[in-house]
């Protein structure tokens, strides 16, 4: 596992690696996984992380931001990026918590940038290698970063110095995919450890491949044997006993779950189904923390899909609310408050 330390933190016997690093080993000892909130564009905003965290999510990720914009406005920084003392934290049944600021850049100097801006709110930042939308790529960052090891293994490289000197204990990650010649997923995890990066998540799917398409298990326990960091895999993760499934099937570390999270914020509880209490929860974040209201629909739309004895009319009443206030007001005549 990577390290940022120094002498005196060395002399004085203090563990200074980043809280990420020190959360695997808690999972590790615990005898289980890591789980893990994905990025998710618009929906992995502050109350929806918040809910995350009271739901034995380990660590959780804001949405991927744009390096660039994030160094030149404060007004992209402030739009983009939100967090809370909690995020931090212990979780309620006190295990530690960690946050990821996920940023999507092909320039050393303007991810060290980023990671030194955000890292006093911030555990860890990611760098983003995964993301298969074209404007993305035709950018030259997400999947297109896939073909570029040398690259990342630069980019990582200079966050860690640029971090390290100035003192933050955070870790510095990479998110990517497979390619369909394995060997090639290989060369570029062989050059981003080398620069030292301090875990690796992969999404067990090709850069052309939609969600429609299995992820590819079995890639991901042939890659297992190459990879000497903490190791997340994503993909298809809906359920707790899908998570433990899948750590068998690939030999991870650990799992981060998208749109299993989202249906169900609550799926690494064990709890299958959404409970009235968990969506009022989420709710009552949201009044805490505001979001635009179209994105509290959604997220609601999403958890009732996967609440016992939803219909569809239940769902149309749902989106036809009117606002905050109408929506709190249908859920608790509906369901309680739980």
């Amino acid at each position: 596992m990577g390290s940022i330390a120094t002498d005196q933190n060395d002399l004085d016997g203090e563990d200074i690696r980043p809280r990420v690093l020190k959360i695997f080993d808690a999972a590790k000892k615990d005898g289980r996984g890591v789980y893990v909130s994905a990025p998710m564009v618009r929906y992995s905003k502050l109350p929806f992380r918040l809910l995350a965290r009271h739901s034995h999510v380990d660590i959780t990720y804001t949405p991927m931001m744009l390096a660039h914009e994030f160094v030149r406005s404060a007004t992209a920084r402030n739009s983009d990026f939100t967090t809370h003392p909690l995020e931090r934290t212990a979780t309620p049944d006190g295990r530690p918590h960690a946050l990821i600021a996920q940023f999507a850049s092909s320039d050393p100097e303007e991810f060290a940038r980023a990671a030194e801006l955000v890292a006093p709110w911030v555990d860890g930042v990611d760098l983003n290698c995964g993301c298969p939308q074209g404007w993305a790529c035709r950018e030259g960052i997400g999947c297109a970063l896939m073909e570029e090891g040398e690259l990342v293994g630069r980019i990582v490289r200079r966050a860690k110095e640029r971090l390290r000197g100035g003192g933050w204990r955070v870790s510095v990650s990479v998110k990517c995919r497979i390619h369909k010649d394995l060997s090639q997923t290989i060369s570029f995890l062989e050059k981003v450890q080398a620069a030292g990066v301090d875990y690796i998540t992969i999404h067990g799917r090709l850069r052309s491949q939609r969600s429609s398409t299995p992820p590819n298990y079995e890639a991901l326990a042939l890659l297992r044997p190459h990879i000497t960091v903490p190791f997340l895999v994503n993909g298809d993760v809906y359920t707790l006993s899908g998570a433990q499934k899948t750590l068998k099937l690939t030999g991870a570390h650990g799992v981060m779950a998208a749109r299993g999270i989202l249906e169900n914020p609550g799926m690494f509880t064990g709890e299958d189904h959404v409970t009235p209490a968990l969506l009022m929860e989420f709710l009552e974040w949201v009044v805490r923390c505001p979001i635009p209201f179209p994105l509290v629909l959604h997220h609601v739309t999403e958890m009732v899909g996967r609440m016992e004895g939803t219909t569809k009319k239940v769902k149309r009443e749902v989106v036809e609310c009117a606002d905050l206030v109408d929506l709190i007001d249908f859920v608790e005549g509906r369901w309680g408050r739980g």
